[in-house]
């Protein structure tokens, strides 16, 4: 018999609300729209000396600090190129087509990512989370994220290191 041990925490703060919008389909593009994000973060792997796959406040600290990070700013994606991003010290331009839109630096995020999709959002927690975990001496077998965008309505990426 195999044993696997998971810890999972999914608190009512592990929240973001962002602006975002998204291409898909080759050409087309979505409206600028928000969500209030909920996520929840697995880790998996063997027990340590205190009988913990890992600590559950350690976790939620890393979780919150994370959604923190993304609270109340617009979400761009800087690897789409059907979005290009350019900024300076003050401002964010990005275009899709004949639409340009300008936000104050300030208020984005620009994201390495291709898109803004929340399946794309959990892999870039997920990565954050388990370089938190490893940072506090951990090699968990496994990091499970969830990115909840409205109820009934999520996208989950697992990492295996």
């Amino acid at each position: 018999m195999t044993e696997r041990y998971h810890v999972r925490v999914a608190k009512d703060f592990f929240t973001f609300s962002c602006a975002h919008f998204i291409t898909f389909n080759g050409n087309m593009g979505e409206r600028l729209h928000g969500h209030n994000y909920r996520v929840a973060v697995e880790v998996a792997g063997p027990l340590d000396e205190n009988h913990y796959v890992f600590d559950f406040i350690a976790l939620q600290n890393l979780t919150r600090a994370i959604a923190g990070e993304l609270d109340h700013h617009m979400l761009l994606a800087t690897k789409n190129p059907l979005l290009p991003v350019s900024a300076d010290d003050t401002r964010v331009r990005v275009t899709f087509g004949a639409k340009e839109w300008i936000f104050p630096r300030e208020d984005c995020i620009l994201l390495d990512i291709g898109n803004t999709t929340a399946e794309l959002l959990a892999k870039l927690i997920a990565e954050r989370v388990l370089d938190g975990v490893r940072s506090r001496g951990y090699s968990p077998e496994a990091v499970r994220v969830e990115v909840e965008e409205n109820v009934g309505q999520s996208a989950i990426y697992e990492v295996r290191p």
